[in-house]
């Protein structure tokens, strides 16, 4: 287990904030023995956030890519 992408890196990266490092944990979960339990597990949980199993989770959910700060929503909200 000490062999793991996420046992090796910094627990941070999991949890990034910049999409570049979002995408880099991301990549580093590529040849996780144990991804697809990972993904699975996440996804039962409902994570808030972070990555897991190779896939970015917010909300639970399987998002395909981080978005920055400061762009606008993409879904409209009454004002």
């Amino acid at each position: 287990m000490e062999d793991l992408p996420c046992r090796r890196h910094p627990a941070d990266l999991w949890f990034a904030e910049l999409p570049q490092e979002v995408e880099l944990a991301k990549e580093l979960c590529g040849d996780c023995p144990i991804r697809q339990a990972c993904l699975t597990e996440a996804l039962r949980r409902a994570e808030p956030w972070g990555v897991w199993g190779g896939q970015l989770v917010l909300q639970g959910k399987v998002v395909a890519r981080k978005r920055p700060r400061g762009r606008p929503r993409k879904d409209e909200v009454a004002a």
